[in-house]
């Protein structure tokens, strides 16, 4: 394997991206290229910057990656010890303002995108490169994915955004209008501030022996002005405005074919962008995979190595090898006490039988029945610590939930707004929660969704009864103690619940937190249930409209209800 570190790649603008490229000795045969670029740094290696992560999955997949020694492991990106070997040329850029690129981080921006597309050009005319790119990696990687391919380089062939997000004010900085803090106040700082360049306390790059930062040692000063604040850019942009739109895909203009893979436990970022890019991208050849277990696993695992090559080596390599005749969703079930259950295939997302069952509230029993109460009643709780649970009788035959849920509330507020926080959950008859191993927090439920009160306005053009899609373009405040109606998006989950199991969906004004969780403020984020995506920002959450007393009203002209994706058998 020849190994190059450092390669430049010159940027429309004149600044010098620095890659590292991995390649066969076998300069004659071109090959195709599989590349990355992002802020997490080319010379950062895994078992050092993500320690916690590579120990738990040596631990949990000692068998990982047969045949590699895995000494060239970076985060999120393919080994190359696998890929080159199967006749794979593999890149990974920093991406500007970080590892040894210099210049200022703004992320998924779009001077970074025009960056990539500069360095995917770059890739396809190399004289060792037989013409085709595609692009193939974990979360950062598959963001910006959908964003270059919206440019349309000559050069990019395929990709596979895996476990990614899309939409950045949907889908990764105001869920539901509500700032999600939590995970960019951690994920900022230890993954992409500690690898800014000219960073002096940045990693030591093992294989060049070199800091992972570049050269340079800039001053304190130097690196603050270096970096846009994401979350200061939130806070001051209630409304989905150009600066989301920018780090957001055009649709219509992502033609490449593609494999978009989504975590069932990946709520609050690595779920809804996946699905959405599958049902509403231009390209015409394009295929959903969903599949369960942590974020830092599956990726890595036989399986999908094999689906990731056999994808490629269909489109860039033009290997006759039945791909193109794979069904175009592909999803991996789960069972109580079955996290890792049969496959299933279908032609369409959501799956095409799908019985959309609407599921009544009832505030006096406190019931989820699809029998609407002919009686109007209400359910109140504080928007501060308060909650009401909706809850299914024991199902009377084994039930599959698969696909996007959404909710219809009849809502009022004791203030001008209401912040509304929807989670679903599956119990057993002894009333046990059943719950997964998510992307990132151990016990996920099974959906989650988000909803401030004045961002309730509906594009009724991208709307579907069963993926409500708000137009977050402007605030209607709310007149204290009358009554709304407000549509929910709850991210796609799936469950097999056996005979005399329960559904329950819980309607609440803050995060969800499990009991113990809330007695116990001291626990571990992974323990609390909602992962690190919580939304508790004092500036956008601290005001007096988010901390009143919000009602539901149930049954006759006010029937709220959940729309539950059932699979009939």
């Amino acid at each position: 394997m020849i190994i190059e570190r450092d390669v430049p790649i010159k940027a429309d603008d004149g600044l010098v991206l620095r890659a590292n490229v991995f390649r066969s000795d076998d300069e004659k045969t071109p090959c195709p290229v599989v590349m990355v670029m992002g802020p997490y740094g080319k010379g950062v290696e895994y078992k050092e910057g993500y320690a916690e992560q590579w120990k738990w999955v040596l631990e949990h997949h000692p068998d990982l990656l047969p045949g590699s020694t895995r000494s060239y492991m970076t985060w999120e990106v393919v080994d190359p010890e696998i890929w080159v070997p199967w006749g794979y040329a593999c890149i990974q850029v920093d991406s500007r303002g970080t590892g040894r690129t210099p210049g200022k981080i703004d992320i998924f921006s779009a001077r970074e995108v025009k960056d990539f597309y500069d360095a995917i050009e770059w890739a396809g005319t190399q004289p060792w490169s037989n013409g085709k790119v595609g692009l193939n990696g974990i979360s950062y990687y598959a963001m910006n994915q959908w964003l270059v391919a919206g440019l349309q380089p000559p050069h990019l062939t395929a990709m596979i955004p895996w476990e990614g997000a899309a939409d950045c004010y949907r889908d990764f900085m105001r869920h539901g209008g509500i700032v999600s803090n939590t995970f960019y106040e951690n994920w900022f700082p230890k993954q992409i501030l500690s690898n800014q360049h000219g960073n002096p306390a940045g990693y030591t790059d093992p294989w060049m022996n070199e800091k992972a930062t570049g050269p340079e040692n800039l001053s304190e000063e130097e690196l603050q002005a270096n970096w846009v604040n994401c979350i200061a850019e939130a806070l001051q942009r209630p409304t989905d405005d150009d600066w989301y739109r920018e780090r957001s895909p055009v649709w219509d203009r992502v033609v490449t074919p593609f494999l978009s893979a989504s975590n069932w436990g990946g709520h609050g970022l690595h779920g809804r962008g996946n699905t959405e890019g599958f049902t509403r991208a231009a390209s015409k050849e394009k295929w959903l995979e969903i599949h369960a277990g942590r974020h830092d696993e599956g990726f890595y695992l036989n399986e999908a190595m094999a689906l990731q090559r056999r994808f490629f080596d269909y489109y860039l390599k033009g290997i006759d090898n039945g791909w193109k005749d794979e069904p175009r969703v592909q999803l991996q079930m789960r069972r109580p006490g079955a996290p890792f259950g049969e496959h299933k295939k279908d032609t369409a997302w959501p799956l095409p039988n799908t019985k959309w069952t609407e599921m009544y509230f009832s505030a006096s029993n406190k019931a989820l029945s699809t029998s609407t109460p002919s009686a109007e009643e209400e359910a109140t709780f504080s928007a501060e610590d308060g909650e009401v649970v909706f809850q299914t009788e024991p199902l009377s035959e084994e039930t599959e939930f698969t696909g996007p849920f959404t909710a219809k509330l009849f809502i009022s507020s004791t203030t001008a707004d209401a912040d509304l926080f929807l989670t679903v959950q599956v119990f057993s008859p002894q009333g046990k929660e059943v719950d997964f191993q998510g992307g990132w927090d151990p016990r996920t439920p099974i959906s989650q969704g988000w909803l401030r009160a004045s961002h309730r306005k509906l594009d009724h053009k991208l709307s579907t009864p069963y993926r409500p899609y708000h137009s977050h373009d402007e605030e209607q405040p709310l007149e204290a103690g009358e009554v709304y109606e407000v549509d929910v998006e709850l991210w796609p989950g799936s469950i097999i619940l056996p005979k005399c199991y329960h559904l329950s969906l819980m309607v609440s004004g803050r995060d969800f937190r499990r009991p113990e969780a809330l007695a116990d403020n001291s626990l571990n984020w992974r323990q609390k249930g909602s992962g690190p995506f919580l939304h508790d920002h004092p500036e956008d959450r601290g005001r007096e409209a988010y901390k009143g007393k919000t009602t539901v009203y149930t049954g006759g002209d006010r029937a709220s209800y959940l729309l539950a994706p059932i699979i009939p058998k």
